[in-house]
């Protein structure tokens, strides 16, 4: 809870006549002031909304921007951010924006509409090379901008500076959820302009925090916007991220009040030790994540673009013994979508293990004695035992995998390849889901759009009608359409399991500490979607 100006005047004012209950909840307010230091093993290569797709620069994209939509902290609830108002109308093809007046970019200058325009155009502008083109191709002329036809997008209109509107080629069901992103956020021409394809180096929005120092392989360090238009926002003064810590050693390092928060969350090797010790496990964040971590097979490279051998290596892999590996952090997943998203099928049970099926339709694909493959891997603990267990249980059906152990670039890279990676253990790059809808898990790690050089589909798997389906799926915006289309997104995720180019092995919490004298609640440290902290909510105890 937080308290206007005006409240805390008049409660300061009455306090010694307020019950001893309602003195405490006021003295439990935020207080401004106070740093926070906060570890990641991994450097973070850019910090410009357009491009940057990490697992952790989203948080802190969202400290420095802000886009038209937000959600409320911690929650899957939409709001408006630097839009004031919005409606919905043609079908669910034209959206209309009123954006607020006064937001101003740290360089001081008026935020326009004019602006989101810029912004969304440089994304689908194939010079920027954006991740989230595909996201903003769905609106009108979009196609002609990606083709380098035109600059311009003839669906974003700017009838005056505080009003911009939006015309889609067709329904999305999910557009305001896109527009939620960090990608949806607004960057100024000027800024973008002087530094070019480093401004993701030099990045400057509207946002509760401005970059002031970035020592490359070290540390960045962000201090509290003045101007930010949420006036009671942020708590903190500093923010500083530090970066190349080895994530055991951060937890030492907290444990000394070095360190207030773990980037990387608790360590495996440690997580028992932590979470069973009385002086720190109150300190422990447990984050129920959208995510779910995979096996991909390629169906473009024998022997897996036969489906008995994908439905064999299904039955192949005890999923129970590699939740034990990472402490029982996480469920045994069935299916593409984790438990708590939307479209979520409880009824399926998915591919039992069962060795011995396994090995029979291995026999039937023609191949009794097994085959030899490569499976890829990040080499950062604890996927390389894991990929070791999955060795082990494809051993026991004849199938011999050579492991590949690399850092997660290299295994990117590997995915994006047509017929580089017969097989990718997903891990510590998981799928975790962008915005609570179904089709984050669809198009881009199991659609045809995502089957491309370069792109996240690692099993190459294109399903034309489970595409269309899917399409469909995503059109219908009407309220009233909800349950058809959550059920409609089911028979695609059922559809795909069919085919079975994926094995899901488990779907992961993240559990993380923060410092004794860092507070927020448990849903401000860590997100279910891509956003793991929420800065602008955190405060440290007395403002110190």
């Amino acid at each position: 809870m937080r308290l206007n100006a005006a409240a805390m005047l008049v409660a300061a004012t009455l306090a010694s006549g307020l019950s001893a209950s309602m003195q405490q909840v006021l003295a439990d307010e935020p207080k401004r002031g106070g740093t926070m230091t906060l570890t990641y093993k991994d450097d973070i290569a850019t910090l410009d909304p357009a491009i940057g797709y990490d697992w952790q620069n989203p948080s802190m994209m969202q400290a420095l921007f802000d886009g038209l939509m937000d959600y409320k902290p911690g929650t899957f609830q939409l709001v408006p951010n630097l839009a004031e108002s919005y409606t919905v109308s043609d079908g669910g093809k034209t959206y209309t924006f009123k954006l607020l007046h006064g937001v101003e970019f740290q360089n001081g200058r008026e935020v326009t509409s004019a602006d989101f325009k810029y912004s969304f155009e440089r994304i689908l502008n194939p010079k920027t090379q954006s991740p989230a083109q595909s996201y903003f191709s769905v609106i009108d002329g979009a196609d002609l901008v990606i083709a380098g036809k035109s600059d311009h997008a003839s669906g974003l209109l700017t009838p005056d500076p505080y009003t911009l509107v939006i015309k889609l080629a067709q329904p999305k069901a999910s557009f305001l959820n896109v527009l939620a992103m960090q990608f949806g956020s607004v960057v100024p021409k000027e800024v973008v302009d002087k530094y070019g394809a480093d401004f993701g180096h030099h990045p400057l929005g509207t946002g509760a925090y401005r970059l002031t120092e970035w020592t490359p392989g070290q540390r960045l360090v962000f201090d509290r916007n003045p101007d930010y238009f949420h006036k009671d926002l942020p708590y903190l003064d500093k923010v500083v991220i530090q970066v190349g810590q080895d994530p055991s050693v951060s937890l030492l390092r907290l444990q000394r009040g070095e360190v207030d928060l773990l980037g990387d969350g608790v360590p495996p090797a440690q997580f028992e030790t932590v979470i069973n010790d009385p002086n720190w496990k109150s300190l422990v964040v447990d984050g129920k994540q959208l995510q779910t971590s995979y096996i991909t097979l390629n169906v473009k490279v024998p022997p897996f673009d036969k489906l008995a051998v994908r439905q064999a290596v299904n039955m192949a892999i005890n999923k129970k013994r590699i939740v034990q590996i990472i402490n029982n952090r996480a469920t045994v997943a069935d299916q593409p979508l984790p438990p708590n998203m939307p479209g979520y099928d409880s009824a399926y049970s998915g591919y039992p293990y069962d060795p011995q099926t396994a090995k029979a339709l291995l026999a039937q694909a023609g191949f009794p004695d097994g085959f030899a493959t490569t499976l890829f891997a990040i080499n950062t603990d604890p996927n390389p035992r894991i990929a070791q267990a999955i060795q082990q249980d494809l051993q026991a059906v004849g199938i011999k995998a050579e492991i590949k152990s690399l850092a997660a670039s290299a295994v990117i890279q590997a995915g994006g390849e047509p017929n580089q990676a017969p097989m990718i253990w997903s891990g510590g790059m998981g799928w975790i889901a962008d915005f609570p809808d179904p089709s984050g898990f669809y198009w881009t790690i199991l659609g045809c759009g995502g089957a491309v050089e370069g792109g996240w589909n690692w099993s190459w798997y294109c399903n034309k009608d489970i595409d269309a389906r899917a399409a469909k799926a995503d059109a219908m915006v009407d309220p009233s359409q909800t349950d058809a289309r959550i059920a409609l997104w089911r028979s695609v995720f059922d559809g795909v399991m069919k085919d079975a180019p994926w094995v899901p092995v488990f779907n992961e919490d993240f559990y993380t500490m923060h410092s004794a004298r860092l507070e927020g609640q448990d849903n401000y440290f860590v997100s279910p979607t891509h956003i793991p902290i929420y800065y602008q909510e955190l405060h440290a105890k007395d403002g110190q």
